[in-house]
């Protein structure tokens, strides 16, 4: 898979308005009412990224998990990263 270039990551980046580009990852942080809520959602985006074959970085911070995601083979952002932050804004 090949990374898209930056005209490319533009574009995919409008569709997905609550992301940005950090440091050449596409990060989010989504905050939930608690701890346990935080971690359900974990625990959904680990199944996504499990049939996705792809793993974003996860923090969690008490009711707040930043994803950060990479095609790091790929040197880059590629459709693999923004399918899967979308199908992360699905499973809120």
């Amino acid at each position: 898979m090949t990374a898209f270039s930056p005209a490319e990551v533009a574009l995919h980046l409008a569709a997905l308005p609550a992301w940005q580009v950090e440091g050449g990852e596409l990060v989010r942080t989504f905050q939930f009412e608690d701890f346990l809520a935080a971690l359900c959602f974990v625990n959904r985006v680990a199944e996504l990224a499990e049939a996705a074959g792809h793993h974003p970085d996860i923090d969690i911070r008490y009711n707040r998990v930043r994803l950060a995601l990479a095609t790091h083979d790929a040197s880059g952002l590629t459709a693999k990263d923004f399918e899967l932050a979308a199908a992360a804004d699905k499973a809120v």
